[in-house]
């Protein structure tokens, strides 16, 4: 029994390895599906591996196909795969036996259309602008004279040539051009490279930094200009340090770096236009400054000399300046002797009229004569009690000291005394002398027709005092009674009192209880009422009170007041 199971585990279908049927299943989906266009959305693309091939794979709502990019076929791509992109791969369909998957090595990759690609623009676009980059605040204002230009650029192209030739014929200036691909997969990363190398530049050194960039390409087509559409690119461009100059495309042609560059060009020439003045523009308008400011300072210097003309002629002359002070040096020196005569006779006329008498004289005398005989008296009481102070301290000291001792200090202090009292008797001798002769001077001085003259003048400047007095007296009572009268007259226009107002016609209703009456709605028929008038009251009944209108205070015209029409 266990033979006829092993007999019928045997069949006669021919054996395969794993090899074989890998290596058949290659050749007849190789064979089937030689070349291809396979349009799908990336997914799991990580960039370029170590080796420069590519790995990832492409993907629709229902079924995935592995793909890969061989590193010559991604060296030649316009643009870089990114993750999500829609693409439309040229390629051959083959297997890999290692893992038992079908996969397709692309020849040709391309997006799926201008609207994916223009999709990915505007999100990129939105993702800058949501960052700031786009603002026109954070822009630099390009250089008006720069001395080094960075063109960044193919060095084979039209652009290269345009750009020289429009900076020659305009202002020739020092140009370094930094090579790039403007077009492929490696446009962007190359121009990123190149703003930030440029950027790295010192000043002062080997290389001279540029003063302004410019990113320049001719005219294409989007997929042409996708290498300045690289998120890299724009964003070195909006980090860099010197002002740069975008002139990607033609005028209707726009990327990112266009909005991140801090001046758009239409075409490559425009950009050199924008980033050079032209020099014979400077010169002629240098020439045009030049000229206005040499007019400017000869009007200037003929003003400033034709009113310095006119100050001078309105200026006198040194001898009119002169002439005044002259004149008064003249009339002072003329009046200084004078004066000095005059000064003189009035000064011996008030010592004249010094009004001494014998008796006022003897007076004086006496009174000399007492305060010296009081001066002596006191230095007498004085030197007395110098006197007794020191034959105290002779007498304290001769306690102290031996008889040899104390007997010439007593010798010495008697000397010392009798010397204090000889110079005090001399000293009030000599104030008595002194006293005496001035007294006798002045009794000599003083005659009586000396002090009769001097009486005569004192008489004279008394009267002539006091009728000064009496004028400037009666001119302050005048003054005084003006401004009183004056005063008065404006009190009495200004006096609000009741009287006063009374007195100019008018009258006060008061009420039965004695309250003031303001309004006529206040008044009721047959209110009893008081009219108070100047020069006295009034009793009045009212027959009812109602307000009057505009028109009826209002005075009447009469037909007079009417006037005529012609």
């Amino acid at each position: 029994m266990s033979d006829n199971l092993f007999s019928d585990s045997r069949s006669n279908a021919a054996e395969y390895t794993v090899s074989e049927i890998s290596g058949a299943l290659k050749r007849v989906v190789e064979d089937q599906f030689g070349n291809v266009r396979v349009r799908g959305e990336i997914s799991g693309y990580r960039g370029p591996h170590s080796s420069g091939h590519a790995y990832f794979s492409l993907k629709d709502d229902r079924a995935r196909i592995e793909a890969v990019v061989w590193r010559t076929t991604m060296q030649k791509l316009r643009f870089r795969p990114e993750e999500g992109m829609e693409v439309i791969a040229s390629g051959r369909l083959t297997t890999y036996p290692g893992s038992s998957k079908y996969q397709i090595v692309i020849d040709n990759l391309e997006p799926a259309g201008a609207g994916a690609l223009m999709a990915l623009l505007e999100e990129r676009k939105r993702k800058l602008a949501a960052e700031g980059l786009f603002e026109a605040g954070r822009k630099r204002r390009l250089p008006f004279m720069p001395r080094v230009i960075g063109v960044i650029t193919s060095p084979t192209g039209a652009v290269i040539r345009d750009i020289l030739h429009r900076i020659k014929d305009r202002f020739p200036v020092h140009v370094l051009v930094w090579p790039v691909r403007v077009q492929g997969e490696t446009a962007g990363p190359e121009a990123t490279a190149a703003v930030l190398g440029f950027n790295a530049l010192t000043a002062g050194g080997p290389i001279p930094r540029p003063d302004v960039l410019i990113v320049a390409r001719g005219g294409g087509s989007l997929e042409d200009l996708w290498g300045f559409n690289d998120e890299a690119l724009a964003r070195a461009v909006a980090a860099s340090g010197i002002s740069v100059i975008s002139a990607v495309g033609h005028e209707t042609d726009w990327t990112l770096v266009d909005f991140v560059a801090d001046m758009r060009a239409p075409t490559p020439t425009g950009a050199a236009e924008m980033a050079v003045p032209v020099k014979a523009e400077l010169q002629a308008g240098l020439a045009n400054l030049h000229a206005r400011l040499q007019a400017c300072m000869t009007r200037g210097i003929d003003r400033k000399r034709q009113a310095l003309r006119g100050a001078a002629r309105a200026l006198p002359s040194p001898d009119q300046l002169l002439a005044l002070p002259r004149r008064r040096l003249d009339e002072a020196t003329s009046r200084l002797g004078r004066a000095l005569t005059v000064s003189s006779e009035r000064k011996r006329a008030r010592f004249q009229a010094v009004r001494l008498t014998p008796v006022m004289l003897s007076r004086r005398i006496a009174e000399a004569r007492r305060h010296a005989e009081r001066d002596l008296a006191r230095a007498q009481t004085a030197l007395r009690g110098i006197l007794r102070e020191r034959k105290a301290r002779v007498a304290r000291d001769a306690a102290r000291l031996t008889p040899t001792t104390l007997l010439r200090r007593i010798a010495e202090a008697r000397r010392l005394s009798d010397r204090d009292f000889s110079r005090a008797q001399a000293a009030a001798s000599n104030i008595l002398r002194e006293r005496k002769a001035r007294l006798a001077r002045g009794a000599a001085r003083l005659t009586p027709e000396a002090i009769a003259r001097r009486q005569a003048g004192f008489a004279q400047q008394l009267a002539a005092l006091s009728r000064r007095a009496d004028n400037a007296s009666d001119r302050w009572l005048e003054r005084v009674r003006a401004r009183l009268t004056q005063a008065d007259r404006l009190l009495s226009t200004l006096n609000l009192s009741d009287g006063a107002i009374l007195e100019r016609g008018y009258a006060l209703v008061i009420d039965g209880d004695g309250k003031l009456v303001r309004r006529a709605a206040e008044v009721t028929p047959g209110m009893a009422m008081s009219i108070r008038f100047a020069d006295g009251l009034a009793k009045a009944h009212a027959d009812g009170g109602k307000p009057l209108t505009r028109a009826q205070t209002r005075p009447a015209k009469t037909s007079a007041d009417q006037g005529s029409l012609f």
